[in-house]
């Protein structure tokens, strides 16, 4: 099940929201009841039968799809659920107990993921070992990563450790963030487990979220991979040089509104809630390098990466560049079982170790729009590297990107094309810069009523109505489009 749906719109939401809230009105109850026996005491759960719920609706959004591993990831809960107690037994046992758990971890990764692409490389070297073809579960990087962020905090000592199986597959499973992100850290929501508060405007504001990233997975994301599959996926003989840019440009667009899109739908639903998850992009395109570019896209990825494999091998203390190249080499394995990803994060590895020794020096004495540019273009070839998964394709656009291709320059499906969405392409460069965080800061100071009650009340009105307006549109564009799943999907 996706998002992007018009069952999970129209059916999943409202089932689980009136189950959600009947729920709550179990929880008072017996938190009242608990309060008159005189059994209740800090820390307490004020939310057993909501988290029932939430656990329940996971479980069925999970199963939707690929029933059978659901089985897998309970599994792999349990597993972790058993290695957080032992590591809360005794120091000298924590460590043994955390080193199987990660170690087991990886291996559930490993073989799911990447056990066809090891054996496909093997064979290249002659052999001939058959691939058992194993279907890659839906969100196993993301909730494989969670577990492990879990079990490594509780041995740091950041989380304390969670003896309810319950919550803590709550924790993992819970859909909003399930098979595309943000990857949550345990810290993060482990008191809004037991203990949340939801107010009217957790309900407004999560929902309000939820039809922005709505909107830029149906609206833009979804239009723009019309246009990027188009120049990308077909004869490449044929591609001209401005097809191939139109092609890839559009494919830069689409990633960022898919997967921010996803990661906009999850807060939201996760505020809705009452959890608050932590933001995963901060506009990245208007970056001016390629270390702000990773700052403010993918955040919960790469503050993981940094946290747990970065620092722990010392960081900038010590080999700095060895670990920064050993975390590229990871980030791009963890995108994909496919060489072209490796060399995607190999790619962005070089190009931020040498801006450490070079570009972040002297970067206060260049044109902004110099380094603006600069960041750009290394961007986009970024995303031609990671589209391509085929490398003889990859090299043969990468020939006609710049002129060596046998189409010439221009012809007129290419004209076709950026004239019939040039208004998509203009929007999507509109949604790409921080118009909406000053729209957001101009609407707080509205319903602030620093500039009259009447004011206040107008723009309520005028960002409901645009509440109204994303679904509705959104809903149209559903209407029979049965297959708009996210690219973050597959990882």
């Amino acid at each position: 099940m996706i998002f992007a749906d018009l069952f999970f719109l129209y059916i999943f939401i409202p089932a689980i929201a009136l189950c959600y809230a009947l729920a709550r009105c179990g929880d008072l109850a017996a938190v009242r009841s608990a309060g008159r026996g005189g059994h209740y005491a800090e820390p307490v759960n004020r939310h057993v039968l909501q988290n029932g719920v939430l656990v329940v609706f996971s479980l069925i959004f999970y199963a939707w799809g690929e029933p059978i591993y659901i089985v897998l990831m309970i599994a792999s809960v349990l597993m972790n659920y058993i290695i957080g107690l032992l590591i809360c037994r005794g120091r000298r046992r924590s460590k043994a107990a955390l080193i199987v758990g990660v170690v087991l971890n990886i291996a559930v990764i490993a073989v799911f993921k990447y056990t066809d692409f090891l054996i496909e490389s093997i064979n290249l070297l002659g052999f001939g070992i058959p691939q058992p073809k194993i279907a890659l579960p839906i969100g196993i990087s993301f909730f494989t990563f969670q577990c492990m962020s879990y079990i490594i905090d509780v041995y740091r000592g950041n989380s304390a450790v969670q003896k309810s199986f319950v919550n803590l597959l709550l924790y993992i499973s819970m859909f909003p963030q399930l098979i595309a992100g943000p990857i949550v850290r345990y810290e993060t929501i482990a008191r809004e487990i037991n203990c949340r508060t939801i107010t009217f405007d957790d309900v407004a504001e999560g929902s309000f979220r939820f039809l922005v990233g709505l909107g830029k997975k149906v609206i833009l994301a979804n239009q723009l991979s019309e246009i990027s599959s188009r120049f990308l996926d077909g004869d490449l003989n044929a591609l001209t040089t401005g097809g191939a840019w139109l092609g890839i440009l559009a494919y830069t667009f689409q990633i960022y509104f898919d997967f921010s899109g996803y990661s906009d739908m999850a807060i939201g639903m996760g505020r809705c809630f009452g959890f608050h998850f932590n933001e995963n992009f901060n506009y990245p395109y208007i970056s001016s390098t390629i270390t702000e570019f990773w700052r403010r896209w993918h955040i919960s990825l790469g503050s993981f990466f940094r946290d747990y494999v970065y620092i722990p091998m010392g960081g900038n203390r010590r080999h700095q560049p060895f670990n920064i190249m050993t975390v590229w080499f990871l980030t791009g394995l963890w995108h994909g079982a496919s060489w072209n990803f490796v060399l995607w994060g190999v790619y962005f590895g070089i190009i931020i170790m040498l801006e450490k020794y070079t570009l972040l020096k002297v970067r206060d004495k260049i044109f902004p729009v110099v380094l603006h540019l600069y960041s750009l273009f290394l961007i986009v070839m970024g995303w031609v590297i990671f589209y391509f998964t085929d490398l003889g394709r990859l090299s043969q656009f990468v020939k006609v990107l710049f002129g060596g291709g046998s189409a010439g320059g221009w012809d007129f499906v290419t004209q076709n094309e950026l004239t019939g969405n040039l208004w998509l392409l203009l929007v999507a460069v509109v949604c790409c810069v921080p118009f909406g965080r000053f729209i957001r800061s101009f609407y707080d100071d509205a319903v602030s009523g620093r500039r009259g009650a009447g004011f206040a009340v107008l723009m309520t009105a005028a960002k409901t109505l645009c509440a109204a307006a994303l679904l509705i549109a959104c809903t149209l564009l559903l209407i029979g489009n049965t297959n708009n799943p996210f690219l973050y999907l597959r990882f």
